[in-house]
C-alpha cells in the first residue's frame, strides 16, 4: 500500500461512510482535506475491524482491536504492516504532532464498546464520548489549524463539538444501535421519561419516546453552542468547512424535530438539497481563504 493510495482509502471510507463531514471537507484547501480523511479513515477503519466480529465473543473481537493496535505501533516505529489505512494516518501524526494520548484515548473508547452496552448516567457517556468523539477532535485540531496564540482555548470547543456530533448520532441511530446491542441514551434518562427498552425494540415510537429524544436534542443542541466560539480561533482556511459540518449536522437534529422526533420508524437524513445549499454557502468564503492562504509567504503562517 503506497501512501498516495492510503490517503485515497482513507477519502473513500469518509465519502462512503460520514457523507455530512465529507461534503463540509471539501471546503478546506486540498492539502489539509487528506489528512482530515486520514483521521477520519483510521476512527472508522478501527470501528469497522471491531464491528465486523459481528455477534462473536468479546475475546475475538478484543483480539481484534490488539491486532490494529500493534499494526499501528509498528507502522509509528517505520515498520510495514500492510494495513490500508495506516501509511496515510501515521503520516499524519508525524507531519502534525498529533498526540498519541488522544490516539490511545479513542482505542480505549473502541475498547470499551466490546464489553459495555448500556450507560447509567449522562457522566459515564460523556467518559466514553471522551474518547470516542471527543478525543477526535483534538486530532483534527493541528490539522485544522488554530490562529496563534489559540492552541490551549481551541481544545475545549473541539471536545465540544465531538460531543455535539457523536450525541446527534446518537440520538438518530437508536434502532441501529439497539440491532447491534448498544442503547447510548443514558438508562437514568430511560426511566425518566418512562421509557423502557421493550418499547424501542418494538420501535414504537410513543409519546414518552418522543419526550426522550427531544429532551437529548436539547442536551446536543447545548454542546453545539459552547463548540460555536471554537469556530473564530481556528485558521481562515478552514472556518468554512467546520460551520458547513456545523451546520450539517444540526440540520439532522432539524429533520428529528420535524418528524416529531420519531427516529424509530425512519433514520433522519438531511435532503440533498439542503445539504447542497449549506455546502454552497460557504464555498465563496472558503475559496477567498485559501487563495489568501497561498498568498501568505511559506513559513509564516
Amino acid at each position: 500500500m503506497t501512501l498516495t493510495a492510503s490517503y485515497e482509502r482513507c477519502r473513500r471510507l469518509n465519502a462512503r461512510h460520514g457523507r455530512s463531514f465529507y461534503l463540509a471537507t471539501l471546503l478546506l484547501p486540498a492539502w489539509k482535506r487528506r489528512h482530515v480523511h486520514a483521521l477520519y479513515g483510521f476512527a472508522r477503519h478501527v470501528d469497522d475491524i471491531v464491528d465486523e466480529c459481528g455477534p462473536a465473543g468479546a475475546a475475538r473481537r478484543a483480539a481484534a482491536l490488539d491486532a490494529v493496535t500493534r499494526r499501528l505501533d509498528a507502522a509509528t516505529a517505520g515498520e510495514p504492516t500492510g494495513d490500508p489505512v495506516l501509511p496515510a494516518f501515521v503520516h499524519t501524526v508525524r507531519s502534525f504532532g498529533v498526540e498519541r494520548a488522544d490516539i490511545d484515548a479513542f482505542l480505549a473508547s473502541m475498547r470499551s464498546d466490546l464489553t459495555v452496552t448500556r450507560y447509567a448516567t449522562y457522566e459515564d457517556l460523556l467518559a466514553y464520548m471522551e474518547g470516542s468523539a471527543a478525543a477526535v477532535g483534538l486530532m483534527m485540531l493541528p490539522v485544522l489549524e488554530t490562529v496563534p496564540g489559540a492552541e490551549q482555548a481551541a481544545r475545549e470547543p473541539a471536545r465540544e463539538l465531538g460531543r455535539a456530533f457523536q450525541l446527534t448520532n446518537f440520538i438518530r441511530d437508536v434502532a441501529e444501535d439497539l440491532e447491534r446491542g448498544r442503547i447510548y441514551l443514558p438508562q437514568e434518562d430511560l426511566a425518566r421519561f418512562g421509557v423502557t427498552e421493550a418499547d424501542l425494540a418494538r420501535g414504537a415510537c410513543t409519546g414518552a419516546v418522543r419526550r426522550l429524544v427531544a429532551f437529548e436534542s436539547l442536551r446536543a443542541r447545548g454542546h453545539y453552542r459552547r463548540a460555536l466560539h471554537g469556530v473564530k480561533l481556528l485558521t481562515p482556511s478552514s472556518r468554512p468547512c467546520i460551520r458547513a459540518a456545523y451546520e450539517l449536522y444540526g440540520a439532522i437534529l432539524g429533520q428529528i424535530a420535524a418528524a416529531g422526533h420519531d427516529v424509530l420508524t425512519a433514520r433522519a437524513r438531511v435532503p440533498r438539497r439542503r445539504r447542497a445549499a449549506i455546502y454552497a454557502r460557504h464555498l465563496l468564503g472558503a475559496s477567498a481563504a485559501s487563495r489568501a492562504e497561498r498568498s501568505v509567504p511559506a513559513g509564516t503562517r
